[in-house]
């Protein structure tokens, strides 16, 4: 974004002096330094780290519950376990595994109930929106929740 202002600004100020008229007296151009290259500005250039906020309630386990931020490439955020985090993320990354994919509706589930619990994650996994929701209403979501532990807590 920084980048995309800057150039907008360096080709307006071209314009500008390519239609001004002609001074009589040449000032000289000083050399400014060059704007640093931020990841993910470029058209077409994506930026594949991880950056997810992850909300959980009714967990059975206060300290869990709530609002974290998630950073990977390197681990960080509030994330109480960001570094094992990540590192599931990564493995389901290199399997081919999307882990934010819900479950298919025609799912045979097992009717028990895992627990009030839920969660949101959103951000972007992989250069990939994600916008996910968690519950333990049924079997098939209570393995879709526990494959995702320690992004998300692991529910009583």
């Amino acid at each position: 974004m920084l980048r995309r202002l800057a150039l907008t600004a360096v080709a307006s100020l071209a314009a500008l002096s390519a239609a001004a008229p002609a001074a009589t007296a040449v000032t000289p151009l000083v050399p400014l330094p060059p704007l640093p290259l931020l990841q993910g500005d470029w058209p077409g250039e994506s930026d594949e780290r991880t950056r997810l906020t992850i909300t959980v309630s009714e967990s059975g386990n206060p300290a869990a519950n709530g609002t974290f931020e998630l950073e990977c490439d390197p681990a960080g955020g509030s994330h109480p376990e960001a570094q094992r985090a990540c590192d599931l993320l990564d493995e389901a990354a290199e399997s081919g595994d999307n882990p934010f994919v819900a479950t298919d509706r025609n799912a045979m589930c097992t009717l028990q109930a895992g627990g009030p619990a839920t969660a949101r994650v959103q951000g972007t996994w992989q250069g990939e929106d994600v916008d996910a929701r968690f519950s333990r209403a049924n079997g098939c979501e209570i393995s879709r929740w526990n494959k995702l532990v320690p992004v998300l807590p692991s529910a009583r």
